[in-house]
């Protein structure tokens, strides 16, 4: 193999809420050549779309280098306002459509700064349909979730 080609690195993210808002907890699943690694966490107040950003966001934070990735996840939220919404927000100073501040800035930013630093391919997957990713990242997601709230 030659040395400039990189071999891509695989992310399975998912979050999850007990509640919605409630406790709640992100995992990823990575992947690369022989290696895995599973990550996970979770907050005691939040929201199940931010727990599905955080997890991107963890995933992209776990690669000490700019990298090639494909980030898998089901969450249409996640992937779509990667894809397609987040520049018209960042040109409308972080406004939707409706000129209502975009929820999640914050995690939104941090995406963004991440996802410009490596070379991210987003795909969305299916949720709870069997994809042995999806459904590990899942039970990390689960994990994660803080007990003691």
């Amino acid at each position: 193999m030659a040395m400039t080609q990189k071999q891509s690195i695989e992310a399975f993210t998912d979050g999850a809420c007990s509640g919605n808002p409630g406790p709640g907890g992100w995992g990823v699943w990575l992947r690369y050549g022989n290696h895995e690694k599973e990550l996970c966490g979770g907050e005691s107040d939040t929201t199940n779309q931010r727990m599905e950003l955080q997890a991107a966001i963890e995933a992209l934070k776990a690669l000490k280098r700019p990298s090639s990735i494909t980030i898998y996840s089901d969450s249409k939220y996640v992937i779509q306002g990667i894809t397609e919404w987040i520049d018209g927000w960042k040109r409308r100073d972080w406004r939707n459509t409706a000129k209502k501040p975009v929820s999640n800035r914050d995690l939104w930013e941090q995406l963004d700064a991440l996802n410009e630093r490596h070379q991210v391919t987003w795909q969305w997957v299916k949720g709870h349909a069997g994809h042995e990713g999806n459904e590990r990242a899942d039970a990390l997601a689960r994990q994660g979730i803080p007990s003691d709230t």
